[in-house]
């Protein structure tokens, strides 16, 4: 599933396919990445931080054809922590990481009600109908998508009631609702009005302050690569002032090793010929 069916809007991704793209040669870095002592993690985030999803795939069958092992077993076993989050989030398709992502929220102790409505208030119906059939069984995440999906309906009233009633309706949604309604409710809102800019301030308070919401991070920055990350990083720095990739290479707040912090900027950063391609059409 490409992102664009998620998200179904003329917007820019930082990460484009590569071209040319050669699967078996890609497949034989990581291997040789991973082989002997240690581990070459540049290679291993140069090679898959330029990829599509589609071609990730293609590289890990053509991995599991040529060496005959499992790629992200391989990566998990040879990396750790954030890094190997990134890398593993990578290598996950659409709908089975925004699933696995719904069910860490809601698996455990307490909610991640912000997690719940950041993948829902902003997924397109379809992409809705098609993670919902990740979770027939869940009746918990699958009214999410019922009310989501009835409230986004009726999303076009927002500039209309504000014509109507000389005032925001986001006011009007702090006065009359609260928890986790209001925060769905005002997300949607804010989707409306900017979904760029909704996911820039998710970003935002996401490393602002003491320590990092690192899954945060890594969600919006893994899910949105290859679908509006160049525009969220546009609205970022309008909105704060700084550029996302300095927030994440400078901020206090943000404990990461030199390899990790590589593979988030890696990831917002598309090569030179990715870029070209890409307005050329080719």
């Amino acid at each position: 599933m490409s992102g664009q069916q998620y998200y179904p809007y003329k917007c820019t991704p930082t990460v484009y396919p590569a071209e040319p793209f050669e699967p078996a040669a890609d497949a034989e870095t990581l291997r040789k990445a991973m082989k002997g002592f240690g581990t070459d993690e540049k290679a291993i985030i140069n090679v898959l931080c330029r990829r599509g999803i589609v071609q990730r795939l293609e590289i890990a069958e053509t991995f599991k054809t040529n060496y005959g092992k499992d790629l992200i077993s391989e990566l998990k076993s040879e990396l750790s922590g954030n890094l190997e989050n990134v890398i593993v989030a990578l290598m996950t398709p659409l709908p089975h990481f925004y699933a696995k992502e719904l069910h860490d929220a809601v698996a455990g102790i307490g909610t991640d009600e912000e997690a719940i409505i950041e993948i829902l208030c902003t997924l397109s119906n379809y992409g809705i109908r098609t993670i919902s059939a990740f979770y027939e069984q869940c009746k918990y995440i699958h009214l999410y998508f019922l009310e989501c999906s009835r409230v986004l309906c009726y999303t076009n009233i927002f500039a209309e009631y504000e014509a109507l009633a000389g005032k925001d309706i986001e006011e009007t949604i702090k006065k009359e609702f609260s928890g986790s309604v209001e925060k769905g409710m005002l997300a949607i809102v804010k989707c409306v009005k900017s979904k760029v800019g909704f996911f820039a301030e998710r970003l935002y308070y996401s490393m602002k302050g003491i320590g990092t919401n690192d899954k945060t991070l890594i969600r919006i920055i893994v899910s949105r690569s290859e679908i509006d990350l160049g525009d969220i990083k546009q609205a970022f720095l309008e909105k704060f002032g700084k550029p996302l990739e300095d927030w994440i290479s400078n901020s206090t707040g943000l404990i990461l090793i030199s390899t990790q912090e590589k593979a988030y900027i890696t990831a917002m950063s598309p090569s030179i010929t990715q870029s070209a391609n890409k307005r050329s059409g080719r």
